[in-house]
């Protein structure tokens, strides 16, 4: 089997989008928005997505994806990548992550350049699927459990009645853990780090003791602030706070563990086993949550599931979809998946339910993988489509 085409699709949701208010989640453009805008978090939407499809001489296509700036992703794969994949066998995964990862070290290595190769690795782990007609979670070690648990991810900082009402509906849907998100931080002061604790106990008293509740800062807070709501809000018992501070700040994170009780979680925004090993031998985290559409495809995720694994570190991918779920399928050291219910588009973390056909519906808080789809087991909806602006 041979590669003879690598096509590419940007996709920009057309359709209606719902509205942000303000505070509706933390994010780094807080510490510069006197600056700017009061509103920040239009910065970290995901209204467009970039869709790879690798054609084989056998007729088998492969599908990748990825969300980090596609039009740019999208540059890279055609300018970069697609021309060292043409004639290659695609079951030499390794050897072609580390041509197209040393072919751009020069301006690559982490951010858009590694999301643009994670969409092809994960393209080319659903050809090898389909043409051994089985699995990925298969492929890379098989079965471990017969379902996943999963996390309901989508509570933001909204009204407290209306936050309670959704933290109910999730425990009635079966969900056994739930996350929500800060919406306040540093200069929002006293008063904002009381509004932040009033969302965690809302959430908390909505749903009892006997249901995992994690937090989620995305990145907004600074470490002195995170020290301070850390005292806070550990009464409420929560099973993971997420990127509380920026990413870069390893040793901010260390210090996190050392500072409190509640567990610490991030890693969405790091790359590559390389970024990993970092935090790793920085005793920076408790929970790792790499992306497998931005960390590196499924290649790079597999690595660093085995890294986390020997030294006693949970991996819980962030966000749902398929390549994030065969990835915990395939390890024990993944206890529990996260997963953005289908909603009308906001944030765009929902926009692949509009994209692909097969990502599995919660029931009863676990989603479930079949043994007899090949690869991946998604398609593309292309009559979906027709609600998106599409660059060939």
């Amino acid at each position: 089997m041979k590669i003879t085409e690598v096509r590419t699709r940007v996709v920009q949701w057309k359709g209606r989008t719902q509205a942000l208010p303000p505070h509706f989640c933390t994010n780094p453009m807080d510490a510069v928005s006197p600056m700017l805008s009061p509103e920040t978090m239009g910065s970290f939407t995901f209204h467009g997505w970039l869709i790879v499809e690798i054609f084989t001489d056998t007729g088998l296509v492969g599908i990748g994806n990825a969300a980090l700036a596609p039009i740019v992703a999208k540059q890279i794969i055609d300018g970069a990548l697609a021309p060292l994949l043409i004639g290659s066998n695609p079951w030499d995964t390794e050897f072609l992550w580390q041509h197209m990862y040393r072919k751009t070290m020069a301006f690559g290595r982490k951010g858009v350049v590694m999301a643009a190769i994670s969409a092809i690795d994960i393209a080319l782990w659903d050809l090898m699927g389909k043409d051994a007609r089985q699995p990925c979670f298969r492929l890379m070690g098989g079965r471990t459990r017969p379902h996943i648990p999963v996390y309901a991810s989508r509570l933001y900082s909204v009204p407290l009645d209306e936050l309670a009402e959704e933290a109910r509906r999730y425990k009635a849907q079966g969900f056994g853990a739930m996350k929500l998100r800060f919406g306040w931080g540093p200069d929002d002061g006293a008063a904002g780090m009381a509004r932040n604790v009033e969302l965690v106990r809302t959430v908390r008293e909505a749903v009892g003791d006997e249901i995992d509740v994690m937090a989620d800062a995305y990145m907004g807070w600074s470490l002195d602030y995170a020290k301070r709501m850390m005292r806070l809000i550990e009464p409420f018992n929560l099973r993971w706070l997420e990127e509380a501070i920026i990413p870069d700040d390893i040793h901010g994170y260390h210090e996190l563990r050392r500072f409190g009780s509640t567990p610490i979680a991030a890693g969405e925004h790091e790359f590559t086993s390389y970024g990993f090993r970092q935090l790793i031998e920085a005793r920076a985290l408790d929970y790792i949550q790499f992306d497998t559409n931005r960390v590196g495809g499924l290649t790079a995720a597999r690595k660093i599931q085995a890294l986390a694994e020997a030294h006693g570190i949970p991996v819980v991918p962030h966000a749902g979809q398929m390549h994030n779920y065969h990835v915990v399928m395939a390890s024990l050291n993944s206890p529990i998946a996260e997963y953005f219910p289908k909603v009308d588009v906001e944030v765009g973390n929902e926009l692949f339910w509009y994209i692909f056909k097969g990502e599995p519906v919660a029931q009863d808080g676990y989603i479930r993988l079949s043994d007899d789809l090949p690869g991946l087991g998604l398609e593309i909806d292309e009559a979906a489509l027709s609600e998106f602006e599409v660059t060939q």
